[in-house]
């Protein structure tokens, strides 16, 4: 008994060596095809957008019961960012150092073990899938106000959509609310442990749009940057305009107080917009598809950070500028701000940026839950059928239709707050683990060949370290039922890995 004891342990601490990893990325039977900028449009497209057609307004107003930043949601981007930039610089370090598909998950197997890899997999899987599920949300929110537009011309069935066809689980309590009702007797709800209970509703434009993506991406990665591609630059073109016509109505005054609910307001408004930080991490998913990984990867994650954190700043400022804090409309911020100056046409072109933006988001948010699949599968945690690569277009079509119905799936129940939040949870967690690889590595191999290097180590991943533990312990602290849905999931990881991920592991080697 004692033996057979010891003999689990060992396999649960077993590496697998980082050359061992380089050498399968060789043989890949994925096409390498990305260059620099590819991998620049994938970084900016998972990055800019979700935070600034999403989110901003809720972090600047505050709501569900967090207090708002104010104009100092720019110091919650700035504490982001630099506890981002950390984990960015940890990340591209090991990227270059092992340029694998599965990012994290395979960096932990080469640290950790193999019980953490599959932790730290699943981890990431929830903030990919759910992170995508929470972007399909916002995806039907901007869709419809798109529609609104063409009122005159739409049949009045499409323009104004049930909100139990478009998962608008906002609106259906706000309703409630407002008559009395009991939201139990409109719409059902999924029952699960703890006394957590979930609303069921069906979102035909998040289940159309996963589709159309899941479809693009078994035709190809190169093909997916492509259309990411024109996505970012009509995104960009957007945003960069709003900055540039805003600014010459700022009103100064607008900006006092700075910080209305001072530190409180700013660490939650940090909180609330570290989701627009979630997926620069994605750019190391797609390392076996890349031409020159160990050079390009670290360009395109610090790039991405560097970029996306000015493109923020110039935003907030511009739209808290412009408009009162009362006044910041939390579901279109930077439509009604432009309305609000007498901009109306601009309104609707802010809708057509906002679903490029978040399209964008969907299809990298899909690119990354893929390729952790396909890693993981291949370390024999998963069956080994579902990672066979499509004959013609040499991407793994199996996995891509599974991870399409995972996001169609828990589009149907997830509410975009509480999936945001979640997704935040499993960003920390992945952030923590980043940066102690990067220590656990300088001691182990100091001598391998690090096309990268993080500066100031160890203080930098330490610091990356404190920081994102401490936001995960601050909304811990806070309540919510997030937190009880992220150790739910890592239950569930738990069970699976028990289950069925250790036997088939070694029954299958």
């Amino acid at each position: 008994m004692k033996q057979q004891i010891l003999a689990v342990i060992k396999n649960l601490l077993s590496k697998k060596s980082t050359d061992s990893f380089i050498q399968e990325s060789n043989t890949t039977e994925l096409k390498k095809t990305l260059n620099i900028f590819d991998l620049l449009i994938l970084g900016v497209s998972a990055v800019v957008g979700t935070g600034i057609f999403t989110i901003i307004g809720s972090a600047i107003v505050g709501g569900s019961g967090s207090s708002g930043a104010g104009t100092g949601v720019i110091i919650s981007m700035l504490i982001a960012a630099t506890a981002s930039l950390f984990s960015a610089l940890a990340y591209s370090e090991i990227a270059a150092m092992i340029p694998v598909a599965g990012s994290a998950y395979t960096f932990t197997y080469a640290t950790m073990g193999e019980f953490m890899a599959w932790m730290v997999g699943w981890i990431l899987m929830l903030e990919y899938a759910i992170g995508n599920i929470t972007v399909a949300t916002a995806w039907t929110g901007y869709l419809t106000q798109l529609l609104k537009g063409f009122k005159h011309i739409l049949p009045e069935f499409i323009v104004n959509c049930p909100l139990w066809l478009r998962n608008d689980f906002r609106s259906m309590y706000a309703i409630c609310e407002k008559y009395g009702w009991d939201v139990h007797d409109k719409m059902p709800f999924l029952h699960l442990p703890f006394g957590i209970e979930m609303p069921i509703a069906i979102n035909i434009p998040a289940i159309f749009i996963v589709l159309v993506l899941t479809i693009l991406l078994i035709k190809g990665v190169k093909e997916s940057t492509r259309v990411a591609g024109i996505m970012v630059f009509v995104n960009l073109s957007i945003i960069i305009s709003f900055v540039l016509v805003g600014s010459k109505y700022v009103a100064p005054e607008n900006w006092v107080p700075f910080a209305p609910n001072g530190i409180e307001g700013i660490l939650a408004g940090t909180f609330i917009i570290f989701f627009a930080y979630i997926g620069f991490d994605a750019i190391s998913t797609a390392a076996e598809e890349t031409k020159n990984p160990q050079k390009d990867l670290p360009i395109a994650i610090i790039g991405t950070l560097v970029l996306c954190t000015i493109l923020y700043v110039s935003v907030a400022l511009v739209l808290t500028g412009v408009v009162p804090l009362g006044s910041i409309d939390t579901q279109a911020p930077l439509a009604h701000a432009m309305r609000t100056i007498g901009k109306d046409w601009y309104a609707g072109a802010i809708s057509v940026g906002a679903l490029c933006a978040l399209t964008s988001v969907l299809l990298v948010y899909q690119l990354g839950t893929t390729r952790i699949f396909y890693a993981i599968a291949r370390d024999n945690f998963l069956p080994k059928n579902i990672m066979k690569i499509h004959k013609k277009f040499q991407t793994p079509h199996i996995i891509t239709w599974i991870s399409g119905l995972i996001v169609i799936i828990g589009s149907l129940f997830m509410d975009l707050n509480i999936s945001a939040e979640l997704c935040n949870y499993g960003t920390f967690a992945s952030f923590v683990i980043i940066c102690i690889e990067v220590l656990i590595l300088r001691k182990t191999e100091p001598n391998r060949h690090r096309p990268f290097k993080v500066p100031f180590c160890p203080l930098f991943p330490i610091l990356g370290i404190v920081m994102c533990s401490c936001f995960m312990i601050y909304k811990s602290l806070s309540g919510g039922d997030s937190s009880l849905y992220f150790l739910l999931w890592v239950a569930m990881g738990l069970a699976i890995y028990i289950g069925y991920g250790y036997k088939n592991k070694r029954i299958n080697e």
